[in-house]
């Protein structure tokens, strides 16, 4: 595999924004009091079948661990059909690990406590080998986007009593998985009904700037899978973000172009487009009849976050087309409040939005 000598500012805020270390993925986050006289879901943990991920070509797995919460009247009300929110965990942590990060189920009960309406919460797992498949359509990772808007809703609604209706759907997603629920909730309005931004992380194209001697001698030493995985986090977001936006099924043994050739000091313009037009506020121009079906839109982002900078973007792009939807700028760093946020926050909205019954 050619590397060498840049490095994409883009990976610099995959590593920030996205949670790429230990001082990042595995944070200690807010947690709401205990509800009085919360009643406990049941936590399923399953495998989805993704049929489209078969045939990538980094071997990720094809069979993903599924986390699906089941409120608390879902044993005894048998007949009973519930909405379904969708939950997209960030880069680096996976569906366990954020479970644990928003403090679940204990902030899913709580919500139910204070009022909100039962629904199932499903939390796909989306880790691949450079820990992050970014949600999107590639051969390298798989079509994760088709993944999570097909066959895990698929699956769901197949398995578990729902209200097999987009607007009886939600997706909600923080940092990757928030650049993920934008991403996807722009392309599928068919599939969802109600669209909640946690800290979104990659919104903007980027520029490239100087690699440093020792990631640019770390890179080149890559010639196996196994010696991706043993990279720092920095260059392992860098290279989840190419197999993700400039895949390339004749460069093994990663099967991705880098945004940079050889010992060459200028950037690869034509690579940085690719990532470019990954880019939502890049495409949001395109999308935004699609985003008027939605019932619901909001976006949240902490003061102390550097990504409050491209979430306030977003929320001007939608001003400007006068879409409805809710922006807040709340007090926290980019992981702080999660647990908060989801229980007091994202699962209210979700009940005010969602329909209960078979609406449309």
């Amino acid at each position: 595999m050619k590397l060498a000598k840049l490095f994409p500012i883009a990976a610099v805020v995959l590593f920030v924004a996205v949670a790429a270390a230990p001082a990042f993925g595995q944070v200690r986050t807010e947690v709401p009091p205990v509800e009085a006289n919360a009643k406990p879901v049941t936590a399923d943990r399953i495998r989805i079948h993704g049929k489209a991920l078969e045939g990538n070509l980094e071997g990720d797995a094809v069979d993903r661990d599924v986390i699906v919460y089941l409120p608390p009247s879902y044993a005894t009300e048998r007949n009973r059909r519930y909405p379904v929110l969708y939950a997209l965990h960030g880069y680096s942590v996976g569906a366990e690990q954020w479970s644990k990060e928003i403090h679940v189920p204990q902030t899913i009960e709580g919500a139910f406590a204070r009022g909100a309406n039962e629904m199932i919460v499903v939390v796909p797992d989306s880790k691949t080998l450079h820990n992050g498949s970014m949600y999107s359509s590639s051969v390298t990772t798989g079509d994760f986007e088709q993944y999570i808007a097909h066959d895990v809703v698929a699956y769901v609604d197949a398995h578990y009593r729902t209200i097999p209706l987009r607007r009886s759907r939600g997706l909600v997603g923080h940092s990757m998985g928030g650049y993920g629920a934008t991403r996807i909730g722009m392309k599928h309005p068919d599939v969802f009904g109600t669209l909640y931004i946690m800290s979104p992380c990659c919104l903007s194209p980027r520029q490239a700037r100087p690699l440093t001697p020792e990631n640019a001698q770390a890179l080149a030493s890559v010639t196996t899978t196994a010696d991706a995985a043993k990279l720092p986090g920095t260059l392992r977001s860098l290279l989840a973000g190419a197999a993700a936006w400039s895949p390339n099924p004749k460069n093994p043994p990663l099967y991705l172009d880098l945004p940079f050739t050889g010992s060459d000091t200028v950037p690869r313009q034509d690579v940085l487009a690719r990532w470019a037009a990954n880019a939502p506020l890049a495409f949001a121009d395109q999308y935004i009849g699609n985003l008027r079906q939605y019932n619901g839109i909001s976006i949240d982002v902490g003061d102390q976050d550097p990504l409050r900078i491209d979430a306030g973007k977003l929320h001007d792009a939608f001003d400007r087309y006068g879409l409805v939807h809710t922006f807040e700028v709340y007090p926290g760093t980019h992981t702080s409040a999660m647990g908060v946020r989801f229980q007091n926050f994202v699962m209210p909205f979700f009940s005010r939005r969602l329909c209960t019954h078979e609406c449309e």
